[in-house]
């Protein structure tokens, strides 16, 4: 394996999940170089190809379905912060997540309906008959977070999603 492909290859095993875009950023390479050696490396089986949400993200081998796509969602910074408040709080109902993070139940309700396809979290009814949200496995959740800080332009969308929920939210009420 050549040099340049072994350090694309160790930049995707201590950053599981990173994009495309991301690596290129990152790295010293053109991304005609990026992309040449990420196909061959796809080729003999040394990295995992994921689609998720628009983004083509990369992995080591050795992570399952279930961490590919919680490694993905924990790249952006929203469904991160939900994820980190239901693990600080084990149970909590959507009004209370969306209260403690400052964003609208519309961005809450668009991550978390992400969250629970990919088994995540759960999104279940409590004997009050009020919805709750917990997370679906609370070792492997807390075990991947720690590999994964999400990037400037990550957070950068996260947080213009969010203006716009607010600036709508604030028509709504208007009206």
């Amino acid at each position: 394996m050549t040099d340049t492909r072994q350090r694309i290859r160790a930049h995707v095993d201590d950053n599981a999940g990173v994009h495309f875009n991301e690596l290129v950023r990152e790295s010293a390479f053109a991304p005609g170089q990026i992309q040449y050696h990420i196909r061959r490396l796809l080729e003999d089986d040394r990295l995992v190809r994921e689609e998720f949400y628009g983004r083509t993200h990369y992995y080591p081998p050795t992570y399952d379905e279930w961490e590919r796509a919680a490694l993905a969602l924990f790249r952006r910074e929203t469904a991160r912060e939900i994820v980190v408040a239901l693990a600080e709080t084990d149970t909590a109902a959507p009004a209370d997540i969306a209260d403690d993070l400052g964003i609208a139940r519309s961005t809450l309700e668009y991550h978390v309906d992400r969250l629970v396809a990919h088994d995540i979290v759960e999104k279940r009814y409590d004997d009050r008959n009020r919805v709750v949200l917990d997370l679906a496995d609370p070792e492997a959740t807390g075990r991947l977070l720690t590999t994964v800080t999400p990037t400037v332009p990550d957070r950068l969308v996260d947080r213009f999603t969010r203006l716009v929920d607010e600036l709508l939210a604030g028509t709504g009420d208007s009206s």
